[in-house]
């Protein structure tokens, strides 16, 4: 029996680099659309600290039942998105469907949510020409909902394709990158729904 040279020993222990999911483009176009987002964060909090007490009499007309089911439906539709993506890796392509499909249904339960919270606004007179506060609430609010319908599609098309089995483990790149853009969406919505419906201004 021959001895394994040194060789073969480092490349038997080689650790393989680790390597952001997706394509990297899709990473540069996220890290933008978050230092975006910072923007008009701070921005809104620098608005808010010109009237306070203006800001917090207007946080307290939202609906904090809305906001709470909204983030629940993205914590879901994370959930859903995250177990498709290891489903792919794992070549379970029988589950890859359906949790697409978890995550693209929950999206729309998103839109739907958030669409019933403005006709209710426009129903009592407001709109974003009512105050500063409610100029970035529907700001805010409407540019993230951008995402989410984009997002939905998204993984609506990727639903339709993993159900011809289009998506394994050599081929993962597109649902992998789409899951990241999903998880974005998700975390500005985390950072959304203090910022606008709990936190405090005076």
């Amino acid at each position: 029996m021959s001895t394994p040279n040194l060789v073969e020993i480092a490349t038997a222990n080689r650790v393989k680099p680790r390597r952001l999911p997706g394509v990297d483009g899709v990473w540069v176009a996220i890290g933008a659309d978050a230092v975006v987002f910072a923007i008009l964060f701070g921005s809104f909090m620098q608005a808010r600290l010109k009237d306070p007490a203006l800001f917090e009499a207007s946080r307290h007309t939202l609906n904090m039942n809305f906001g709470g089911i909204d983030t629940l439906i993205l914590l879901t539709s994370s959930w859903s998105v995250a177990l498709a993506v290891q489903a792919m890796k794992r070549d379970q392509i029988d589950r890859e469907p359906r949790l697409l499909l978890g995550g693209a249904v929950t999206g729309l339960m998103f839109v739907a949510s958030k669409s019933i919270e403005y006709f209710e606004k426009f129903a009592h007179g407001i709109t974003p020409g009512t105050n500063p506060f409610f100029m970035w609430y529907f700001t805010l609010t409407g540019i993230h909902l951008i995402h989410v319908v984009v997002g939905t599609s998204m993984l609506t098309y990727l639903w339709i394709r993993s159900r011809r089995g289009t998506y394994d483990h050599l081929h993962k790149a597109v649902p992998e990158s789409v899951a990241s853009y999903w998880h974005l969406v998700d975390l500005l919505w985390v950072v959304l729904f203090p910022l606008l419906y709990l936190m405090k201004a005076v």
